[in-house]
């Protein structure tokens, strides 16, 4: 069989891959970093109902929309995961995802273990879902600390949320703790790697096969 032929028969649907951990645990650098090293992956877009800040974009950061138009969204089961935040509605329109997993490219999440739960529900075959935990709980104090953007009054609430959020690790398919960005930045990409050569993510696999076992 031709090469031409093997990447015509045999391709991959996309996943979607969801990170979450307590405030300080690293997510969000890992996110970033993985980002700019793997070209198959691009950040989730949510809509929102706040309006945009300065330097916004709409499409590219949020997809800002009324509260009649969300809503509107929710009642007809557009969103993959919402909740309200604050004084504001947020969500993940469904379509966008889908469109991208399709083309077999994937998706990355920054959601807590409840928008989580609502992604496993509403797209079960498509999620990978990874919590990411700090060293020890001395270790994410110092962290919030020298953040030094939050108050003590904040970051002691941080840590208390942190107890309540690191309950729900056993929710999540794979754990990492986040001793360092680089080695878990690997880890991360080790995961994605082995979920995309997942049987039931490659396209054309039968064909593929039938086609080697005919004849020559």
């Amino acid at each position: 069989m031709s090469k031409s032929k093997q990447k015509t028969l045999l391709g991959r649907r996309g996943l979607m891959l969801v990170m979450s951990s307590p405030s300080g645990a690293g997510k969000t650098t890992i996110a970033r970093e993985l980002l700019g090293r793997d070209s198959e992956i691009a950040m989730s877009v949510s809509a929102t109902t706040r309006p945009p800040r300065p330097g916004e974009v709409a499409g590219k950061d949020y997809f800002f929309v009324s509260e009649e138009e969300y809503q509107r969204m929710v009642s007809k089961g557009e969103f993959l995961e919402h909740a309200k935040v604050f004084d504001n509605y947020y969500g993940t329109p469904r379509e966008p995802v889908e469109k991208i997993l399709k083309s077999g490219n994937d998706v990355l999440f920054d959601v807590d273990w409840q928008g989580t739960q609502q992604l496993r529900e509403n797209a079960r075959d498509d999620l990978v879902s990874i919590f990411v935990l700090p060293p020890s709980t001395e270790e994410l104090s110092r962290r919030l600390t020298e953040r030094a953007q939050d108050s003590e009054d904040v970051v002691r609430k941080r840590m208390a949320k942190a107890s309540d959020e690191m309950s729900h690790y056993i929710e999540y398919d794979y754990i990492i703790v986040n001793h360092e960005i680089d080695e878990s930045v690997e880890q991360v990409q080790s995961i994605l790697e082995a979920e995309r050569m997942k049987r039931e993510r490659l396209i054309g696999l039968h064909e593929f096969v039938e086609c080697m076992r005919e004849p020559k």
